[in-house]
């Protein structure tokens, strides 16, 4: 005969190895003699020993570094680039399932989508476009991750390393662009001075009057500098009444 002591303890394990507890972001994939059953939790759960197993899922967003691929853009720059990917699973029964290691899988897949994507879009696009192309990546992963019970919710370029020589050459173009720039403007200036010049220069000749307070206020100025010397041009319609006056030997009449 068995003791009864020992029959207690027996159960009593048997009792503890058949309960599990589960959070509440946690789910428990059951199988019942190798085949699926259900998926049950949170809180308690209760197995038939040796008959029935569970997988237990975290239903949290995990955060997978995805590390530095080599990239070659559309216009033959090579240079890597890493990222950062937010996904969760949404389906615990195809995420045990479907495939083996959802984790590895998910992440290798970032890895490759990550070079395919990225390889059919220039330097420039990955620099100042990012934004799209992020939510390009995640569109890719998301469809192709749905079988697995996977949801992506969000992937982010983190940083795009170039050469040193790439980095002189952007700087060279950064450089010539605000070259360009600054003559285009300096080119506008020039032209809309030159425009309010030969307004001014219509408006002065309709007006005489004009042109002699404008050569008086040009006096004062000169004058207000205390120059010992001032040497300034008469208008020809004050000098040539003198000049023919001089030559016909007679006073200038005014």
């Amino acid at each position: 005969m068995i003791p009864s002591s020992i029959i207690l303890v027996i159960l009593l394990l048997l009792l503890a190895s058949s309960l599990r507890i589960l959070r509440e972001y946690e789910r428990a994939v059951v199988f019942q003699l190798g085949r699926f059953w259900r998926v049950k939790g949170p809180g308690l759960v209760i197995l038939v020993p040796g008959v029935q197993q569970m997988v237990r899922i975290d239903l949290r967003i995990v955060v997978v570094d995805v590390p530095s691929q080599d990239v070659i853009s559309r216009d033959n720059v090579t240079l890597k680039v890493n990222a950062v990917l937010y996904f969760r699973v949404v389906d615990a029964q195809r995420a045990v399932i479907q495939v083996e290691n959802f984790l590895a899988a998910t992440s290798q897949l970032a890895q490759t989508t990550l070079r395919t994507v990225l390889g059919k879009h220039t330097l420039d696009e990955m620099l100042s476009e990012r934004e799209r192309l992020n939510l390009d990546l995640q569109k890719i992963l998301d469809s192709q991750t749905d079988a697995w019970g996977i949801k992506v919710a969000n992937v982010e370029i983190k940083h795009v390393d170039l050469n040193e020589s790439m980095i002189r050459a952007i700087a060279r173009q950064a450089e010539a662009e605000r070259e360009r720039r600054a003559k285009v403007i300096h080119a506008e200036g020039e032209l809309q001075a030159s425009e309010k010049l030969a307004q001014a220069a219509e408006i002065l000749a309709r007006q005489p009057q004009a042109i002699q307070l404008r050569y008086l206020e040009t006096l004062t100025v000169i004058a207000a500098d205390k120059n010992s010397t001032i040497v300034f041009p008469l208008p020809m319609d004050i000098v040539a009444p003198l000049l023919d006056a001089l030559k016909r030997g007679a006073p200038a009449s005014t």
